[in-house]
């Protein structure tokens, strides 16, 4: 499977950081940046906790038998297993399946399970499966491979039609891609093991690209959720009936409900990780920092799209913001729902209002008549994995109509369009009576003109879920950040870190350091992640320029930076990351490597490639940079930025017939863009070819009849072809969309 870019078509370059930096050098800290929410930053040890420390769930079983009953056989039980007779659920009796002309033969040797089927060099090969992972809907089988590797079969096992399927039927996945199964994209070390086992170190080596994982028990057992038994249990022991829980375990009926969430969010989250390990320290923001609402990730109103868990969605919900917690719907330990039905639901609302269909409007115990049917609808994830969406949402068929966003209505009424569920629930329940966020959430996520407005208000909005603030912060990057520089200092200070964080990555990317200190403060912000995102941000100063009273916060949080750079060193990102900051420094050689070794782990990630040309460019490496957007158009040969890209190469080296040959291509496959009509024209109007200058500039003002770029080529064009009738005229259009232009009118006067 290809990877399809996702570029701005007017810019596909990266803008390098090369501008001088403006900072302030008051010695003071800023009154107005410091100590957020009467929080205090606490740089916290990193300690690992030794095996040791964790018990078992058979030692907790003594004291809490009705826990462990609960607990065994659950999803968190059966997270991860040694493969054999028992936890193997799957037919392998010498079966074999193909998907994708892949074809795979599951059998036996003795007691072992094996499996014959394509690996990484294209060829098939016998593996030996080492593991078992889950139980229901499906049963994923693990193989160890060298240097301490271990990957997940795409194959899996349906536990409940009991049969073998691909995770990913519609995706053709070559050998040679991170997305196979035997390389990044179904690696168990940094994709897997960290919410399946207890206790886990991953331990990569960059160097020698290895992993010496380990952890203290394989499964998800109690210790994983509460922390380390070992002390608990000795004073326990010690004290026998006169014991009292010091507070010193996790996740215990005493636990806030907002917090609750947090600690179980660890692991059912999309998330990026800041911590070289998790060990109980802390807070989330300590160790993570979820994935915000996002175009391809989520759809446009905040509904569950790509395979993003439960978090984000729960935190956009009045259950959330209300103090409803995972343990009011879900036994902790079965992890099974509480009640049945509408049961569930009616443990806060009143049934004789709600379970009825003067509510609803269906027939009464039917499965439409279900609230999660229309408040919490899903999507099947790994092929057949149904997940509810956990935002809690009235369904709304006008934002269906106006954003192609899903609704329960038409998801359900399968024969009928978002236009009939927008008239029926118009019929039913009158007009929307209530904002949504998602009424500024949407228009900014789609790129809607003029939605910006919309976006600050749900920034600056406290009432709203910090999710959705945070998520507003980035999205109005859409709409170019630079317009929005004072908006986003004042949310450095937002009592949210999700905000917080969400404000320092937009600056961070801005290719503007005036405002850098700003980010001062925030080296000593309470959340690990928001300091490494200051750090990040602080890239552009040099150690000697960091003011004195913030020098040992600077160092602390600059070893905090590099562990969490080098601990996700595994994924592309943390090195493209790494480049980006050299880039911060001027560093363009350390930035070229990075980049670099990024491919070296994902060879056809092409958003890479095209921004390592870029680099190359930078570096005067022009063949280098030729070669990355070759390589890109033999790997994706209908995406029509990288022509563009080329073709800018080639006019800067002034090869203007190559130059031209991909512009042309570029139009072929993306007509709509203006600006390679724009730098054709330009092209042509080089070689004096002023005919075909003037039909490539008429044909982008076919588009966009107001672009003021084209208009003033084109009367430029005019003016030299001695057409000076025509020039004005165009002249003329330019005075009247643009009046305060006065460059127009001398041109007019000069004609």
């Amino acid at each position: 499977m290809k990877k399809f870019l996702f570029l701005n078509q007017k810019n596909t370059v990266i803008l390098l950081i090369t501008a001088l930096l403006f900072f302030s050098c008051d010695k003071t800290k800023k009154e107005n940046y410091q100590n957020v929410d009467n929080e205090k930053s606490v740089f916290l040890s990193g300690k690992i906790i030794p095996d040791s420390h964790f018990s078992g769930d058979e030692k907790c079983k003594e004291c809490h038998q009705q826990e462990y009953k609960n607990w065994k056989g659950s999803h968190h039980d059966k997270a991860m297993q040694i493969a054999d007779s028992a936890s193997v659920l799957a037919n392998f009796n010498n079966t074999k399946f193909t998907s994708q002309g892949v074809t795979s033969r599951f059998y036996k040797k003795g007691n072992d399970f094996y499996v014959n089927t394509e690996g990484p060099d294209g060829t098939s090969h016998d593996y030996k499966i080492v593991y078992a992972f889950g139980i229901t809907p499906l049963q994923q089988y693990i193989v160890q491979f060298p240097d301490g590797h271990y990957q997940c079969l795409r194959t899996a096992w349906d536990s409940v039609k009991n049969k073998w399927f691909d995770l990913y039927p519609d995706f053709k996945v070559v050998h040679s891609e991170w997305l196979h199964w035997s390389r990044g994209g179904l690696n168990w070390n940094n994709m897997c093991a960290d919410c399946h086992s207890t206790n886990v170190r991953k331990n990569y080596d960059e160097s020698n690209h290895s992993y010496n994982t380990q952890y203290a028990i394989i499964n998800v057992n109690c210790e994983a959720c509460h922390g380390p038994g070992k002390e608990h249990v000795l004073k326990a022991e010690k004290m026998g009936n006169d014991y009292i829980s010091d507070g010193s375990l996790q996740m215990t009926a005493a636990t806030p409900a907002k917090a609750l969430v947090d600690e179980c969010a660890r692991c059912h989250m999309r998330r990026e990780q800041f911590s070289e390990h998790f060990n109980f320290e802390g807070t989330l923001l300590d160790h993570y920092y979820p994935q915000l609402l996002e175009e391809r990730l989520y759809h446009a109103d905040g509904q569950i799209l790509d395979e993003v868990y439960v978090y984000a969605s729960f935190l956009q919900s009045k259950m959330y913001q209300n103090d409803v917690t995972c343990t009011n719907c879900h036994n902790a330990h079965s992890l099974q729902l509480k009640f049945d039905g509408n049961k569930l639901c009616a443990q806060c609302h009143v049934p004789e209002k709600y379970d009825t269909p003067k509510h609803h409007f269906h027939p009464q115990n039917t499965a439409s008549s279900k609230c999660i049917n229309c408040h919490m609808t899903g999507r099947f994830y790994m092929g057949n994995d149904f997940r509810r969406d956990h935002s809690f949402r009235v369904p709304r068929p006008d934002l269906s109509v106006q954003y192609g966003t899903p609704n329960a209505c038409s998801g359900c009424h399968k024969d009928k369009d978002d236009a009939w569920a927008w008239k029926s629930f118009q019929k039913l329940f009158g007009e929307v009576d209530s904002i949504h966020f998602s009424e500024k959430l949407a228009p900014g996520i789609t790129n809607q003109p003029n939605a910006h407005q919309g976006l600050i208000e749900l920034m600056n909005d406290t009432h709203q879920p910090e999710i959705v603030r945070a998520s507003a912060t980035k999205v109005l990057e859409n709409y170019n950040a630079q317009n929005f520089v004072q908006e986003y200092i004042k949310l450095l200070n937002d009592k949210s870190a999700l905000v917080r964080g969400a404000s320092v990555d937009v600056l961070s990317r801005i290719n503007n350091t005036d405002y850098t200190s700003y980010f001062l403060p925030l080296l000593e912000d309470p959340k690990r992640s928001i300091r490494v995102k200051a750090f990040f941000g602080l890239g552009t100063l040099s150690q000697s320029q960091i003011p004195e009273v913030y020098q040992e916060s600077y160092q602390k949080v600059k070893k905090e930076f590099w562990n969490h750079i080098n601990t996700n060193a595994d994924f592309v990102g943390s090195r493209v990351k790494r480049g980006d900051f050299y880039l911060k420094k001027g560093n363009l050689e350390k930035a070229i490597l990075s980049y670099e070794s990024a491919l070296e782990i994902d060879n056809v990630n092409n958003q890479v490639r095209i921004n390592l040309a870029t680099l190359y460019y930078n570096n005067k490496q022009y063949k280098d940079a030729e070669r990355m957007y070759l390589k890109v158009i033999e790997q994706e040969p209908k995406f029509g930025p990288v022509y563009y890209s080329l073709a800018l190469l080639y006019a800067e080296l002034n090869r203007v017939e190559d130059a031209i040959n991909q512009l042309n291509k570029a139009i072929e496959l993306m007509p709509k863009n203006v600006r390679v009509y724009y730098n054709l024209g330009l092209l042509y109007d080089k070689k004096q070819d002023y005919k075909n200058a003037e039909k490539t500039f008429v044909k982008g003002l076919k588009i966009v009849p107001t672009n003021e770029s084209l208009l003033y080529a084109l009367a430029y064009i005019y003016s030299k072809s001695d057409q000076k009738e025509k020039a004005k005229n165009i002249v003329k259009r330019l005075i009247d969309l643009y009046p305060n232009n006065q460059q127009y009118r001398n041109f007019l006067n000069q004609l």
